[in-house]
């Protein structure tokens, strides 16, 4: 179980991870305009996506924080929904310059100028190699403390490859003059970007809809565990989904008596029992705290 710590660091390396790629959109936004550069703006159209799934990553890591002691399925649902969303503005925007990159192919063969400002081209992905430099090692330090921060860190570094990409293209245009390669490094971002999509979706779909276990409810749980004979309160329930079973996880205090009396490890066995009886519970990781009096 994630302490309320480690969430805190992660919403904080999320929000410098953020600041500098919205830094850096705007600028290619600018840039792909005045240099016409179908990849710049094909990489700005995948930051804005990009961005977006930064955003709702700092929103899941605030919910975990200021809920932590209601986490359970819904936390996992607004991810599954808000990537959901995320994946359709990556198929959307893969289309729409797949379309425009056909376009401008068809304008090429009938022997219009592209006109591509390769200079500035390259200008504008060697800032970006830096910016997604930077990003990448802010985030990297905390991929271990956070599935959010892993998958972002993810994305940072294919980001970081991309802008290789679209240096090389703006090399190549520059010394050959070849501007159609414009267009096909446009094409391979928006197709990298198709198929993450693709990918995205079907993984959020199969979330929502086809979940293998039925989570049950914070409330319910709690109120099972207070039955047992030896609890005297219970507290930072977690319920979730490990490798296809159910996990249940709690802080138990004991009564006043089982403290002086040590039934630790039968009050741990009731309550097991009792998890496993009721919600076919799996896994269980409870932590069992002493009745605080003044006395002992």
């Amino acid at each position: 179980m994630t302490d309320i710590t480690t969430h805190q660091d992660s919403r904080r390396r999320l929000l410098i991870a953020l600041a500098i790629t919205c830094s850096f959109m705007v600028i290619q936004l600018i840039g792909a305009y005045y240099s016409n550069s179908l990849a710049v703006l094909a990489d700005a159209g995948h930051l804005f996506v990009h961005n977006s799934s930064l955003f709702i990553a700092v929103i899941a890591s605030s919910i975990a924080v200021y809920l932590a002691k209601t986490f359970n399925d819904g936390y996992k649902k607004a991810e599954y929904i808000g990537g959901l969303i995320n994946g359709i503005l990556y198929l959307a925007i893969s289309v729409l310059i797949i379309a425009e990159g056909a376009q401008r192919f068809i304008h090429h063969n009938d022997g219009h100028q592209l006109e591509v400002n390769s200079y500035l081209m390259s200008v504008i992905a060697s800032i970006g190699f830096l910016f997604h430099g930077l990003s990448t090692w802010v985030l990297y330090k905390g991929r271990k403390d956070s599935i959010n921060v892993y998958a972002v860190f993810l994305h940072s570094f294919f980001d970081l490859l991309s802008t290789v990409s679209t240096f090389l293209a703006g090399v190549i245009i520059y010394v050959t003059g070849w501007e159609i390669v414009d267009i096909i490094s446009s094409l391979l971002i928006s197709v990298f970007v198709l198929i993450t999509g693709v990918k995205v979706v079907r993984s959020c779909i199969n979330g929502l809809f086809f979940t293998r276990i039925t989570l049950p409810k914070i409330a319910s749980v709690e109120q099972e565990i207070l039955k047992t004979e030896h609890v005297e309160s219970v507290h930072n329930i977690t319920v979730s989904e490990v490798d296809g079973v159910l996990a249940i996880g709690a802080h138990i205090v004991l009564k006043h008596h089982c403290t002086v009396e040590l039934h630790d490890a039968s009050c741990r066995v009731q309550v097991e029992t009792l998890l496993k009886k009721h919600f076919n519970a799996q896994q269980c990781v409870l932590q069992i705290e002493s009745h605080q009096c003044p006395e002992h």
